[in-house]
């Protein structure tokens, strides 16, 4: 969501900081090499840990790596068969030739196709803001594959996700009224939110504004590829949605996921805004929700020990 949002906003001041040279978490293990394997006719990068139910952990963005949410979500190895990958386009995957190649359909596709590839049966399914977008998508379309759904700071559609855009874009206004100026000139000179002038001014404003709680918890390695981010959600995607992603909308049909969901918020996620997110309790009544009171975005991250415990319990029904 919104500027590079790992949901959308595929974080743009979150990859600008990883793109510009934002410290990487000094703590930060190097990460095990992983595999390749064909999916689509396209090599995809994957790593597997644990052992157990397996967990297919699906990225944000459109267009971010795995990289962000390693360590953190290899806590539950000690306890299942935890996936990483890289979609097409990103991280260590292969790269298209064109980015029409790209598409949220295609991402959906990718999910199954890694399934039957890696032999892996049912699966549990981790989507993580844009990669939970996904994750419904792929639950509608493919039931029979899925044994656990796990929504994480994400969004039932297009209109959640212009919401927390137009949030981000308030804040901006409110917080950093000198930046926001800039913004408006650029943008008056025809300049839309992929533009590199557009996004270096915005590199000014600190990410931890729309990301997280605490600020204590900054440092986040993500890597985003713009040309997927643009493709499926549109040239001026910060400011209005655009792309594949324009006509999203799961809202009438969460109710026919009969598959164990379990959804989590953040209470100060300002992209996948509390406001919209409280709505999956009435549009999956069947589906647990779990408010994190102390995290924004991530979580994980954030509320490490109470997030590993509800996952646990959680997959372990």
């Amino acid at each position: 969501m919104g500027a590079r949002w790992l949901c959308g906003r595929a974080m743009v001041l979150t990859l600008l900081l990883a793109w510009f040279g934002a410290p990487v978490a000094a703590q930060q293990p190097p990460e095990p090499q992983g595999s390749f394997v064909t999916v689509n006719g396209h090599q995809l990068w994957y790593r597997i840990v644990g052992k157990g139910q397996p967990l297919l952990v699906i990225p944000g963005g459109p267009g971010t790596s795995h990289t962000y949410l390693y360590p953190g979500l290899e806590r539950l190895a000690d306890a299942f068969q935890v996936i990483f990958f890289d979609a097409y386009g990103r991280g260590k995957s292969a790269r298209a030739k064109t980015p029409s190649e790209y598409s949220f359909d295609r991402d959906i596709e990718e999910i199954e196709g890694l399934r039957k590839a890696l032999n892996l049966g049912k699966i549990a399914v981790y989507g993580q803001s844009y990669g939970g977008v996904v994750a419904q998508a792929y639950a509608l379309r493919y039931p029979q594959a899925l044994n656990k759904l796990i929504l994480a700071n994400t969004l039932h559609g297009a209109e959640m996700w212009q919401k927390g855009n137009d949030n981000w874009n308030r804040e901006i206004q409110n917080q950093f009224p000198e930046i926001w100026s800039e913004l408006q000139l650029l943008r008056a000179k025809g300049m839309l939110t992929k533009d590199p002038e557009y996004l270096k001014a915005l590199d000014r404003v600190p990410w931890t504004l729309l990301y997280f709680f605490s600020p204590a918890h900054s440092e986040v390695p993500f890597e985003l590829n713009f040309e997927v981010y643009n493709r499926i959600a549109g040239p001026d995607a910060d400011v209005m949605l655009g792309g594949d992603l324009a006509s999203v909308d799961f809202r009438r049909k969460l109710r026919d996921i009969q598959i164990p969901t379990l959804v989590l918020a953040g209470r100060f996620d300002r992209m996948a805004l509390p406001r919209y997110s409280v709505q999956y309790r009435t549009l999956m009544p069947q589906a647990e929700f779990v408010m994190f009171e102390q995290s924004g975005h991530f979580p994980f991250i954030e509320e490490p020990e109470r997030h590993d415990s509800v996952v646990r319990a959680f997959l372990g029904k």
